[in-house]
């Protein structure tokens, strides 16, 4: 078939087409040769050479070419591993500024750029032919009638975030038609939008739906398959396995639909995105786009032996972000996102290697630099996984402003606290207040601080009061992988029981959790699931679990109703009062002392905490209260602000303790609004005034609303 090929242009990068043909634009500094490689329905391969380099930029443009067209490239170069070059023109290559992928990465010899029985593996050369293997790249249509969608910009302080996977969310959901379950069109069906809208949720956080490798080697033979896909291979195309419609441009508006679904909801939608690392892992991982198309401009290389990569992932490779090449596809990609398909934010996984100009984690790194000034990604909401698997990865508190966290040191001090681990109260009171030794000293807000208590990473919230020990058995790597330190506590049985007293007291620490991170200032980030009671049996490292230990089941919600109401009010209790959710810190640096009237902490005795006591391990309880009348802050037309006022009991002790009012209290009426040793909202009325005791059980909290 003979095809016309013109000159075409450099910009922009990708395929791009116009109407009546399709520009192809491909960034290498160190090739030598281009391909475009045209696949038609039977796969036949048809090879156009890319005569035309402005600025290392290879280009071409093809009349006739359109939408639906699969293509891929194979680009000539040196193949000098130990100067850091691997090109390999046996090898087909994705694109990386495809909007869209046809097909996952298959198994075997052909996608690797080395010879498989090679004793020096990857100094060797491999002829094979990685087509037949490969996904290819589609042209897009990129027309799409949004009928006047836009980002939602709900406010940070307003934001309540759940945090779940478009497969697992709906893959068995019984009122989304079969066919649309564990897609982009079942995340945008009305039965699960319900669902979030009558949680309350404002926000999910989608985990990785950008093309990722999602059968890495180390899975081939365990029947298991990359869940979580936080192993990318191209930053704009939607990952084309989540697509009930199509893989030929269609799951590109797919996406679009679900995300026009979710905002006329009024939800928004973040991405976690992975710019850190690739799918290509090391030295020996397979060569699937960047590696084939400039390994030395992409990755960072071991500086005196660029046979071998950096590895600040723990994924066996770094991209180099402080190559400007690299920053224009990350950022590229990052308004594409915005522009395009309309996303709200972005959740940036292990962020901290994004910020290593050299080796040391620089927070003014280049990368940070431009996002602050750049006008598109500077409005949408930016969360950092603020730490790394490099020397000095732990970034917690150190993002610079714009930026909001993912604050591990909340998720283990609550972890903590509630199982009654000896610690600071004071480092309890701290987190609750919005972390403000972590992120008030830099500009920041309590909007910096995104709790949480679990994630996708680690045990679902059943499985932490119901398990001391991982068990990831099933993950066919000997119970080794995942986290040991769960900060986790079983009630007295490992796992499923039938035992009353222990259901019981799980119960009761599942609603401790859920009341203190929906009271805690900051940001609220429910696991998703969470809410209705789900398992994974234990496994708290479910990345290769593409089954029922991570999907959903729908069966919990009217087996947990109880958890779910409890959840959903929580929710709307802290969206009707303004004094949990504030936007500004509470008055004074400290978080206690004297003359605070916004805020004020107490022992169980009513006395006021002193400096000595808030540095006592042993000690497991402590009352706080908020001045709803003390609110910094105004409304969005300039009007003043104000709530009611509330006293918090917190009892991690054993026992039952009871509680009494601060002396400067006992002249008003309290009202109990929670009560966590109920399974739902207190539905009877309980009022407490003068020296009455509180009682508050044993690991509880009791919420009191002032009256007049």
């Amino acid at each position: 078939m003979y095809l016309a090929l013109w000159p075409g242009n450099v910009y922009p990068l990708g395929a791009t087409w116009d109407g009546k043909g399709t520009n192809f634009a491909l960034f290498s500094e160190n090739a030598t040769g281009v391909e475009l490689c045209l696949f038609d329905r039977d796969d036949r391969e048809t090879r156009l050479t890319l005569t035309e380099v402005s600025n290392f930029v290879w280009h071409g443009y093809v009349p006739g070419v359109g939408p639906g067209q699969r293509y891929g490239y194979r680009v000539h170069g040196p193949y000098a591993p130990q100067e850091g070059h691997r090109f390999n023109p046996n090898k087909l290559l994705i694109d990386p500024y495809t909007k869209a992928l046809d097909g996952d990465v298959g198994n075997g010899p052909e996608i690797f750029g080395y010879s498989w029985d090679s004793e020096e593996a990857d100094l060797s050369f491999s002829d094979l032919d990685s087509a037949p293997l490969m996904p290819k790249s589609v042209v897009v249509d990129q027309t799409f009638d949004w009928e006047g969608d836009q980002l939602l910009r709900t406010p940070w302080h307003e934001t309540v975030i759940y945090e779940t996977h478009v497969r697992g969310f709906t893959k068995r959901h019984p009122d989304i038609p079969e066919e649309m379950r564990g897609t982009y069109a079942g995340l945008g069906h009305p039965a699960a939008i319900e669902h979030l809208l009558r949680l309350g949720i404002t926000a999910v956080e989608l985990m990785p739906v950008h093309h990722f490798l999602s059968h890495p080697g180390h899975l081939v033979g365990k029947g298991l398959k990359n869940y979580w896909g936080y192993d990318s291979v191209n930053y704009f195309a939607p990952y084309a396995g989540y697509s009930a419609s199509g893989t030929l441009g269609e799951q590109v508006t797919e996406f679009k639909e679900m995300v026009k679904a979710l905002h006329r909801a009024g939800i928004e939608v973040i991405l976690d995105v992975v710019y850190n690392h690739t799918g290509e892992g090391n030295h020996l991982g397979p060569t699937l786009t960047l590696r084939g198309i400039d390994n030395a401009i992409y990755y960072r290389l071991v500086e005196n032996d660029p046979r071998y990569y950096m590895d600040y992932t723990g994924c066996g490779n770094s991209l180099y972000v402080r190559q400007p090449q690299v920053l224009k596809l990350i950022m590229d990609s990052l308004r594409y996102w915005v522009l395009e398909m309309h996303v709200d934010g972005f959740r940036f996984d292990l962020a901290s290697a994004l910020a290593r100009e050299l080796y040391e984690v620089n927070s003014l790194a280049a990368f940070f630099d431009i996002i602050h000034q750049d006008p598109i990604l500077a409005g949408v909401k930016l969360i950092a996984e603020p730490w790394d698997l490099g020397t000095g990865g732990y970034q917690v508190g150190q993002f610079p402003v714009l930026w909001s966290e993912w604050n591990g040191r909340y998720r283990d001090t609550v972890r903590d606290f509630w199982r009654g681990i000896d610690e600071s109260l004071g480092q309890f009171a701290y987190c609750f207040t919005g972390s403000p030794d972590l992120y008030a000293l830099n500009g920041r807000r309590p909007n910096a601080s995104v709790n949480f208590i679990t994630a996708h990473d680690g045990f679902t919230l059943n499985d932490l009061v119901s398990y001391n020990d991982k068990h990831n058995e099933e993950n066919g790597e000997g119970n080794c992988d995942g986290e040991s330190h769960n900060r986790s506590w079983n009630c007295g049985y490992e796992g499923e029981t039938e035992d009353i007293e222990v259901l019981q007291l799980r119960e009761r620490l599942r609603r401790n959790f859920l009341a203190t991170l929906m009271l805690s200032q900051g940001i609220p980030m429910l696991l998703g699931g969470d809410e209705m009671g789900r398992t994974q049996k234990g496994n708290n490292n479910a990345y290769c679990q593409d089954n029922e230990i991570s999907w959903f089941d729908w069966d919990l919600p009217q087996g947990n109703e109880d958890l779910v109401n409890f959840a959903r009010e929580l929710v709307y209790f802290r969206k009707q009062h303004p004094v949990f959710r504030r936007r500004k810190w509470f008055q004074g640096r400290p978080i206690y002392g004297k003359g605070i009237s916004d805020i004020e902490w107490f022992n169980p005795d009513g006395s006021e905490m002193t400096q000595e006591q808030w540095d006592i391990g042993y000690a497991k309880s402590i009352a706080v209260y908020l001045d709803g009348n003390q609110l910094p802050s105004v409304g969005p037309k300039g009007e003043r602000i104000s709530d009611d006022s509330f006293l918090l009991f917190f009892n991690a002790h054993y026992e039952t303790i009871e509680f009494t009012l601060p002396h400067a209290m006992q002249h008003r009426e309290w009202l109990v609004a929670i009560d966590t040793k109920e399974p739902r909202f207190v539905q009877e009325e309980r009022r407490y005034t003068g020296n009455q005791a509180v009682p508050v059980v044993a690991r509880s909290m009791v919420v009191l609303r002032r009256l007049g």
